[in-house]
């Protein structure tokens, strides 16, 4: 006995026209009409007597529907082929069974298929005429093969492909397509096998109308309907209603039902003059149907029929694996591309990790299906795909921000929620955005676009039929209408596995920037200790240089004197050897004095404060040139400065000191006899790495001996010469040691780039 289900229908219009109106509201299990191609006898379960007949029987069985009521099987059978029938009543329930008799009396059509079954208290038998006695037995290689090709899909695609191209085969229809219902009940034809000159129904989409409730909850009931001429005209139950209920019997059961005349238009609308549908049913639910149509009548046998729906049940029974292999598929394409992901954001660190995202393949986009991807970072929007423009987007951060307050978001229809969404539905009607902590407004954004603009239609362009009476009647081209309508502003829907990759990227990014950036403050608070140790060094190194300088000054310029004292004094009572004895120790006590007092200015260099003023670099240049004005003129130097230099804020006398030491170096390390000094500004696009509203840059350069580049950074080191003491005019090697440590002290850096004999160009820069 069926449990109790919720009804959709309204006995109540039963005998009243049926208009698109109504139509989701007509009883279409209680029609009191059947299909012509065969009859109806019903039968009281328990008298076991005729109380109903199609009005068609005197054309099958050769008798009368009138003087049929009342009667037993002895009135329209043969005794063999009635205990035959009989034998079956005891057995019998919702589903159908199948008796193969030969009715002689009836001239030209002697055989039939009864298919019986109880239900509403009758029982019922429906004739199908068939043209010879015996139906062929199945193809069992053919069937084999095709469980074999079902078993095999590797999707449901593939899963459905096999199965159309299977029914088709066995049935010869036209065309065979699958219709798979969405959560919304609307559906899309996803698969289909059909004749090559008819135009392709792939990507169709139909509203949740076309199939209404009713019809739903029968399909779930009856695997399979078969309407062999969509032209017929319905047979009438004589009498329509049943004697013993009072009311028309309940035909969900009945092969032979006669269906919707709203789907008959519908069916002649879109060219199909023979239809048969078989439910794909998931868990209890209508998940879709095969549906096959032909251009003409067609009739097939109630076995290959039933064949159709073994695959049919066949189908529904593999489903859940094949969709359970397609999401395991998917979510492992999101777990790799997850993993790639994540590891071009760990190379890329804290302050890159847009880079990870956006520039190596997989990108943020390519993780899961969707139109494109944007990272929203920092006040930065990096677009990958198809996306609103930046402005777009910056307009959904700030409604982010005030609406939304979970750390990842997702609408299928942002146009719903927002208007302005409606200028940016192309790309972006499906969104999901996850936020990331650092700071308002940044955020990891996914879009899809609406979901009509991804939809072809492929099917009739023409105009629907209207009726005498005005009343227009749905044609396929309407009801993709239809649909478009309800999806308008709406993109295809997220998956779950597809938000939960969203929340997992979200999740490891933000670790991934926390690690590194905890890992940067370690890192950062190690350097602090180590600076402070080396400012305390450097303090004391400082000191320890002025106390030595300063205390070893006296002692060696005793030295130096009484070295000069004894050659006055005692040269004439020395031999020649003990005089270059005393003069080699006043050299070398010279030259001792001159390191300490070079060791001496760079400890003052770094013990003492800068005296920072306003400085005209111009009249510091006019005083070095005075100071140096003897040295030009016996070296044949000439200075030419560029332009006029800015006024800086420094300390005038250590900006003194650095410019006669670079120019004093540029005569001295010049071995032609005409040398040139120049200094200026350096121009703009000189270093474009420099900051130039931050710093100004000076050169000086000059045309002397130049310097090897391998040698360029030990030029500054303390007491470092290239050359021999007695070379160049000797000197102690600490004058750019000295140089750049002043300009050190004012937060600037001092460098060379130089050829040897091509001359060298000392840079140095200042803050502005």
């Amino acid at each position: 006995m069926d449990k109790p289900t919720v009804s959709y229908s309204d006995e109540r219009l039963l005998g009243t026209p049926i208009t698109l109106t109504n139509c989701d509201r007509e009883p279409i299990h209680i029609p009191g009409a059947i299909q012509p191609y065969g009859c109806l006898l019903c039968l009281d379960e328990y008298t076991r007597r005729i109380v109903q007949a199609s009005a068609n029987t005197e054309t099958y069985l050769g008798q009368s529907a009138e003087s049929l009521i009342g009667a037993d099987l002895s009135q329209a059978l043969a005794p063999d082929q009635r205990a035959k029938v009989e034998a079956l009543f005891d057995t019998l329930g919702a589903a159908p069974q199948l008796l193969g008799v030969r009715l002689d009396p009836v001239a030209g059509r002697p055989y039939f298929k009864i298919i019986l079954h109880r239900y509403d208290g009758v029982l019922w038998l429906e004739f199908e005429p068939v043209d010879q006695p015996e139906a062929s037995p199945p193809d069992l290689p053919f069937l084999n093969a095709a469980m074999g090709q079902m078993l095999a899909a590797s999707t449901v695609l593939e899963f459905c492909q096999h199965t159309v191209d299977q029914v088709r085969a066995i049935t010869g229809f036209d065309r065979v397509a699958i219709y798979r219902f969405a959560a919304d009940e609307s559906g899309e034809v996803i698969a289909e096998a059909k004749r090559d000159d008819l135009a392709p129904w792939l990507g169709i989409h139909y509203p949740a109308s076309d199939i209404p409730q009713q019809a739903r909850a029968m399909y779930l009931k009856n695997w399979l309907r078969f309407i062999p001429d969509a032209g017929y005209a319905p047979v009438p139950l004589v009498p329509v209603r049943n004697p013993v209920t009072g009311r028309p019997p309940d035909m969900t059961y009945a092969v032979l039902r006669s269906v919707s005349p709203i789907h008959l238009e519908y069916l002649r609308n879109m060219g199909s003059a023979a239809t048969m549908t078989i439910s794909l049913i998931q868990n209890g639910k209508l998940w879709g149907m095969v549906t096959c149509h032909h251009l003409s009548p067609r009739l097939i046998s109630y076995e290959l029929r039933d064949l159709c729906q073994f695959i049919g049940k066949t189908f529904s029974a593999l489903l859940s694996s094949k969709e359970q292999l397609d999401d395991t598929e998917y979510q492992l394409r999101i777990t790799e591309r997850q993993s790639e992901l994540f590891e071009h954001v760990t190379v890329s660190g804290q302050t890159r990790f847009v880079d990870g995202l956006c520039q190596h393949f997989p990108t943020l986009q390519d993780v899961f299906d969707c139109g494109g991807a944007a990272v929203c970072f920092n006040d930065e929007i990096t677009t990958l795909g198809a996306t609103p423009a930046p402005e777009q987007i910056r307009e959904l951060l700030a409604w982010l921000q005030a609406h939304v307050a979970e750390d990842v978001f997702s609408t299928t229809s942002y146009a719903a929620l927002n208007p302005a969404g409606l200028e940016i539905r192309s790309t972006a009607s499906g969104i999901i955005a996850a936020s990331l902590a650092d700071a308002p407004g940044n955020y990891l954004l996914w879009f899809r676009p609406e979901q009509v603009r991804t939809v072809t239609w492929a099917g009739q362009n023409e105009k629907p039929q209207a009726l005498a009476d005005g009343q227009i009647f749905l044609s396929p081209r309407q009801s993709f209408e239809a649909w478009k309508q309800l999806v308008e502003n709406t993109s295809a829907p997220w998956r779950p596995v597809e938000l939960e990759a969203a929340k997992e990227i979200r999740l490891r990014i933000s670790d991934i920037r926390l690690k590194v950036f905890n890992e940067l403050q370690a890192r950062a608070r190690s350097l602090t200790r180590l600076n402070a140790e080396l400012a305390r060094s450097n303090d004391d190194l400082d000191s320890f240089a002025y106390v030595a300088s300063h205390d070893l000054k006296e002692p060696l310029r005793g030295i130096h004197n009484y070295s000069l004292f004894l050659l006055e004094d005692y040269a004439d009572q020395l031999d020649e050897e003990g005089v270059h004895r005393l003069r080699t120790l006043v050299r070398l006590s010279q030259r001792m004095e001159s390191l300490i007092e070079s060791l001496l200015q760079l400890s003052r260099v770094g013990r003492a404060e800068l005296e920072l003023e306003s400085v005209d670099l111009n009249e510091v240049l006019d005083e070095v040139r005075d100071l140096l004005q003897l040295r030009f003129e016996e070296t044949h130097t000439q200075l030419v400065v560029r332009d006029r230099l800015p006024t800086v804020l420094g300390d005038r006398i250590r900006l003194q000191e650095v410019i006669s030491n670079l120019f004093s170096n540029a005569m001295k390390y010049n071995d032609l006899p005409e040398k040139v000094i120049r200094m200026g500004e350096a121009a703009v696009d000189t270093f474009p790495d420099i900051n130039r509203g931050k710093f100004y840059v000076f050169y000086v350069q000059d045309n002397g001996i130049g310097i090897d580049p391998r040698h360029q950074t030990n030029i500054f080191k303390l007491f470092k010469r290239l050359h021999t003491p007695e070379k160049y005019g000797g000197g102690t090697g600490a004058g750019l040691a000295i140089a750049k440590k002043m300009v050190e002290k004012h937060g600037g850096a001092l460098w060379v780039d130089s050829q040897p004999g091509q001359g060298a160009t000392f840079y140095f820069t200042i803050p502005k």
